[in-house]
């Protein structure tokens, strides 16, 4: 099975809410998920994560600490995604590829329908935000 290594970004505000953003395309299309994508040759995963970002969302992030690994299994592809803790840096994001996003507390993470890797992580983030 082929494996993606992806990096995901977890965005938190001042007051504690976590960014999320809804897919506009693809197979998960309107599913959940926490922006981000895949490596390049060459990169960081800090500087992948940081390019990523500003592609999809237009706005710069700061890096502030990785979160986590997930390990998922998807019917076409395995997936390698490294979660990283992270804050703006300055601008609001704009959505370029997503459909929606929402600014979600802890409380209001499971109000929406995440992608299967995420789950654990919104698990995760619930325990230690």
């Amino acid at each position: 099975m082929k494996t993606i290594n992806v990096v995901a970004a977890i965005i938190v505000s001042e007051d504690r809410k976590i960014f999320a953003t809804q897919r506009g395309y693809g197979d998960y299309k309107g599913w959940w998920e926490f922006p981000g994508g895949k490596i390049e040759d060459g990169e960081s995963k800090e500087e992948a994560l940081k390019r990523e970002i500003f592609e999809e969302l237009d706005c710069p992030i700061r890096v502030d600490g990785f979160f986590d690994a997930i390990e998922f299994d998807y019917p076409k592809f395995h997936l390698h995604m490294d979660c990283f803790l992270c804050s703006l840096d300055g601008k609001e994001p704009s959505l370029l590829e997503h459909m929606s996003a929402k600014w979600l507390s802890i409380s209001e993470l499971k109000d929406v329908k995440w992608l299967e890797a995420d789950l654990s992580i919104i698990e995760k983030l619930r325990t230690t935000l």
